[in-house]
């Protein structure tokens, strides 16, 4: 019986807060799995993913990059992504595409900021992961705590398969407990030596090894019945326990070593083998088609669907870089584009390797490849065969908090700068670009301020332009603190002819969306309580559409409105006069008026920050937090150092990465990531 060929592919990505070690992760495995024969280090800008002149420049991930390589007869598609949250927008869209993650922790640290935030990205896409406790040879590292973390504040149940061999800077390798045996790595070897367990750790090693069957047995009905008839579990009991649990999300396997001193990474290609799903482990990809869903199978043979989750304009031409679920694809064929609803030819598909390709054939179900050829397709785009069309869910943006304004030095090069910003948005979904209608500026907005900047200084690098930045601001938001009910608007227009007519009450009140939501001033909500037929139902719609049309613009600043319900409580209509423009009208002036003569209250972008300080400077960052109008939430000691937690208005934030060097003497170190909005004070309102 021939084995499906798709059960040796592994889609995953590399997640992980920033500075972790993902992308030394993903050049051991480049390196170790024959695909590259020198190992590339971040620190000299070697590195394969992180080919981007900005990315040596800065030694941190900005592009999600995929790599495929081969291990152990299986065929691995990785995404190592950005760990920074202003890229955040990267991973989302690689999450969307892939069957498994690697996620990668510091051993001394534990959970980082953006650690949890990722990882609570896969679970929303929910994406099985293994763990991999990198760093083990840095001083302070230990596995146990940085388990206890993962445990703390991820909630999984964590299944630890190794005990590390070692301490700090003599940690030399790892016992694999399933197995019971040592994998041992000498200074300068590319392969680990096996061997027995060290006598000192045989009495440790079979402690851990009964406490993960026991996890086990308790979580697997298979594994139980086993345990319970021999008290013990076979290594290949175990693995395939390991490997439903993983793929369940019921246990997360977790896993140790050192990336930079090659040691560890074998055993974690193994685990990626042996644990994460192929295509034919997840289900079938959903999507829709003229109102009715569509369901298709990782089968070559069915009707051709993929999606496109990256953007990339490079010197040679335009890559679009595809996901395919199901069916197949060859150059030359046409492809329909379920969103633009046009169809589109395929020039060229390539195997990636970062920035450098292998030229295919054809693709097939679970591969993930770039394609030359398309024109108008966008990252969410989805592709199809022409006589099956369907619609896949695209990937979620992230709404802009910090924008600034740009303009090209010489007025001559107007049109290239909007050219180039045009192709960044088109690149990066998460960039948006608008005209200031006041000032007649060009507003580009962005996740952060390292985001922005990277953003401008690739319209330098890569068009040669040279740009003014004005100073970064935020995006506010205005929302209802106290409403108004049966606030009345009549729309009555008459210059000849059928004229117009809408009388309509409005109830309008604050809205908090519920655990599951954005949280406090999150959204908005129409209904309608009129009774007897007072406004038709279609007109009722037209309300509601013209109410979402006031939301754009508040009465504060301009800003966008949310956070409020707003309740059709009664209306009049007119024989011949009324109609959906009418009620759409004054559906948009009369919460426009009503919001007017409601309490509204500015909102900001708010974020939590982690400041890593020595003790003697603790005082003056405190200090420095509280005139940013930051509210500290925790402090604790770590190793000679102290972590502080403090939520701080974004717009408080610029600079600080200097401001903190400076009262530091450059020790301090400080992440950052959204948690919402909140209520700005009266002194801030623009």
């Amino acid at each position: 019986m021939r084995t499906n060929p798709l059960t040796t592919v592994r889609n995953l990505g590399i997640l992980a807060h920033v500075d972790a070690g993902k992308t030394t992760v993903t050049e051991r495995i480049l390196y170790l799995t024959g695909t590259t024969h020198k190992r590339g280090e971040v620190h000299d800008g070697t590195t394969v993913t992180d080919f981007d002149p900005q990315e040596r420049d800065r030694g941190i991930t900005i592009f999600a990059a995929a790599v495929s390589c081969a291990w152990a007869g299986h065929r691995i598609n990785l995404i190592d992504t950005p760990g920074h949250v202003d890229f955040a927008d990267e991973v989302e869209r690689s999450l969307r595409v892939l069957d498994g993650a690697v996620a990668v922790f510091d051993a001394v640290a534990g959970v980082e900021p953006q650690s949890e935030s990722v990882w609570r990205q896969a679970d929303r896409h929910g994406v099985p992961r293994i763990a991999f406790v990198n760093k083990m040879d840095r001083a302070g590292a230990d596995l146990d705590a940085a388990v206890a973390s993962i445990r703390e504040r991820l909630h999984p149940v964590p299944l630890v398969v190794q005990l590390p061999i070692g301490t700090e800077d003599g940690f030399t390798g790892v016992v694999d407990l399933p197995r019971m045996r040592a994998l041992v790595w000498a200074d300068g070897a590319d392969a680990a030596e096996e061997g027995p367990v060290p006598g000192t750790l045989r009495e440790e090693a079979a402690r851990r090894r009964r406490l993960l069957e026991e996890a086990v047995a308790e979580r697997h009905p298979g594994a139980l019945e086993e345990f319970c008839d021999r008290e013990t579990l076979t290594a290949a009991t175990l693995t395939g326990a390991l490997r439903d649990l993983t793929r369940t999300g019921d246990g997360v396997v977790v896993l140790c070593g050192s990336a930079y001193r090659d040691r560890g990474v074998e055993p974690l290609l193994d685990a990626v083998v042996a644990y994460l799903p192929s295509p034919l482990d997840v289900p079938p990809v959903r999507g829709t088609h003229d109102g009715a869903e569509r369901e298709r199978p990782a089968d070559p043979a069915a009707p051709m669907a993929a999606l496109a989750f990256k953007v990339n304009a490079t010197p040679t031409g335009r890559l679009t870089y595809l996901r395919v679920y199901s069916g197949t694809i060859g150059k030359g064929d046409t492809v329909w584009d379920a969103g633009t609803r046009r169809t589109e030819r395929i020039g060229r598909i390539l195997r990636v390797r970062a920035d450098r390709h292998d030229p295919l054939e054809r693709a097939v179900a679970g591969d993930i490849v770039a394609v030359v050829g398309l024109k108008t397709a966008r990252a969410g785009s989805t592709l199809c065969a022409p006589g099956a069309p369907m619609l896949l869910e695209p990937p979620g943006v992230a709404e802009p908090v910090v924008h600034v304004a740009v303009e090209a030095r010489r007025s001559t090069e107007t049109d290239r700068l909007a050219a180039a910003l045009a192709r960044l948005t088109e690149e990066d979904p998460s960039l948006a670009v608008r005209t200031d209608p006041e000032t007649a500026q060009t507003v580009l907005s962005g996740m952060g301020e390292l985001h922005l900047e990277v953003a401008v200084e690739r319209v330098r690098r890569e068009y040669g332009l040279e740009v003014t930045v004005g100073r970064p601001g935020v995006a506010y938001r205005e929302t209802v603190g106290e409403g108004v009910t049966g606030f009345v608007h009549r729309h009555v227009k008459q210059d000849g002819g059928s004229g117009q007519f809408a009388h309509i009450v409005l109830d309008v009140e604050p809205w908090v969306q519920d655990a599951d939501g954005d949280g406090a001033g999150g959204g908005f909500v129409f209904r309608s309580t009129v009774v007897g037929g007072r406004v038709p139902q279609e007109y009722v719609r037209a309300v509601e559409a013209g109410c979402r049309d006031a939301l754009a613009e508040g009465p504060l600043g301009g800003h966008p409105v949310t956070g409020l319900r707003v309740t059709l409580t009664d209306g009049q209509t007119h024989v011949k006069d009324s109609s959906d423009t009418a009620f759409r009208t004054a559906g948009r002036f009369g919460l426009r008026d009503a919001l007017r003569a409601s309490g509204m209250i500015l909102l900001e972008p708010v974020v939590e920050v982690t400041v890593t300080v020595p003790e003697d400077g603790v005082g003056g960052v405190l200090g420095d937090l509280a005139a940013r109008r930051g509210r500290v939430t925790g402090s604790d000691p770590r190793g000679g150092a102290v972590v502080v937690t403090a939520t701080v208005p974004l717009a408080e934030l610029f600079g600080y990465a200097t401001r903190l060097r400076s009262r530091t003497q450059g020790r301090g170190t400080f992440t950052a990531r959204p948690t919402g909005y909140a209520p700005a004070p009266a002194a801030v309102v623009r």
